[in-house]
C-alpha cells in the first residue's frame, strides 16, 4: 500500500545528506557509536557547523533505546565544561529525537593509542582535562559509567573533551542500570567490547555504581595510553570481565620506563574503591 503523504524521517535514515531537519541542514555523515548516528550539519540560522546525533536506524523503535537516548540529553545538557562536548539542542523531527552539538574536529583517544604509547606531556594534559570534566559531572550528580578511548575526543587543538553521557546514571534505579549496563555488553560484540575493557568491578558484578566507577574506568584508560595496550584484555566478554575481577595489568614498569614514580599508584594492580580517589593525585 503506498505511503500517504511524507515518508518519516527514518526512511532516509541511510541517505540524509541534503535533508533540512528544522533549520539544520545534513551535510554528511560522521559515523556511529553507542547509541546514535551522527551527521555534520549546518545551522543556517546561527551560520556555523554543526553534529547532529539520531538514534540508529533499527533501535528507534525500541522504548529502552528511546529513554536511553532522553537520559543522554538530559545529563548532557545539564554540563557546562570546556572538556565536556557542548549540547546545544534536544529536538525531534517526525518523532525522531535529536541532540544538536558542537562539531569537533581531531580524532578520539582509541585512534590516538593505536599508534602507540602517549606521550608523557599529553597524557599528562590529557588526564588533567578527563579528570577535571568528570569531577564537574560527579558534582551535579552526573555519573558517566562508560568512560572508555572512544568517548573522549582529542581536537586539533590537542584539547580533551569528554562524549557521550548516554549511560549516565539519572532517574532510574542504580540496580536497574547496572543490569542493564551489564546485559547489553555482555551479549554485543564489536565495538561494545571496548566498554567491556574498562568497566569496574562492581559495574561488572551488577551491582549499585557510584561516581568512582569512572575513576576506575579513567585508570584503565590512563593505562593504555601509557603502555598502548588495554589493562584488561581477551578475547570474549567472559574473559574480560574475569580479567577485571581477578587478574591486575601488567605493571607499567615492564612497559614503559618513563613514566614518572608517582604514577605508579595507576599501574599498582587492582584499583580497590575505598582507594581510587587516588588514582586523580598524580594529575594534580
Amino acid at each position: 500500500m503506498p505511503h500517504a503523504g511524507p515518508l518519516p524521517l527514518r526512511y532516509y535514515f541511510r541517505n540524509m545528506e541534503g535533508l533540512r531537519i528544522s533549520h539544520y541542514r545534513i551535510l554528511r555523515r560522521l559515523g556511529s557509536g553507542g547509541m546514535g548516528e551522527v551527521y555534520a550539519a549546518e545551522d543556517e540560522r546561527l551560520r556555523r557547523d554543526v553534529a547532529i546525533k539520531f538514534i540508529s536506524l533499527g533501535k528507534a523503535a525500541h522504548e529502552n533505546a528511546r529513554r536511553r537516548f532522553e537520559r543522554e540529553a538530559r545529563a548532557a545538557s545539564a554540563l557546562n565544561h570546556p572538556n565536556i562536548c557542548t549540547i546545544f539542542e534536544v529536538s525531534e523531527h517526525e518523532g525522531q529525537p535529536f541532540l544538536v552539538m558542537e562539531l569537533l574536529d581531531g580524532q578520539d583517544l582509541r585512534q590516538v593509542c593505536a599508534a602507540g604509547p602517549v606521550e608523557i606531556s599529553s597524557l599528562l594534559k590529557w588526564g588533567i582535562e578527563i579528570t577535571d570534566a568528570l569531577a564537574g559531572a560527579h558534582a551535579r550528580g552526573i555519573v558517566h559509567r562508560d568512560i572508555k578511548p572512544g568517548n573522549v575526543f582529542v581536537t586539533l587543538r590537542g584539547d580533551a573533551k569528554v562524549l557521550d553521557f548516554g549511560l549516565a546514571k539519572l532517574g532510574l534505579s542504580e540496580h536497574m542500570e547496572c543490569s542493564e549496563t551489564v546485559s547489553f555488553a555482555a551479549t554485543a560484540t564489536g565495538s561494545v567490547m571496548g566498554t567491556v575493557a574498562y568497566m569496574s568491578p562492581e559495574q561488572a558484578r551488577g551491582e549499585a555504581l557510584d561516581a568512582r566507577t569512572d575513576l576506575f574506568s579513567l585508570g584503565a584508560v590512563l593505562y593504555e595510553m601509557a603502555c598502548g595496550k588495554p589493562a584488561f584484555a581477551g578475547a570474549s566478554a567472559a574473559i574480560i570481565f574475569n580479567s577485571i575481577l581477578t587478574a591486575s595489568p601488567t605493571p607499567l614498569s615492564r612497559v614503559r620506563g618513563d613514566v614518572p614514580p608517582n604514577w605508579k599508584v595507576l599501574f599498582a594492580g587492582r584499583w580497590k574503591r575505598t582507594e581510587r580517589h587516588a588514582i586523580k593525585a598524580p594529575l594534580k
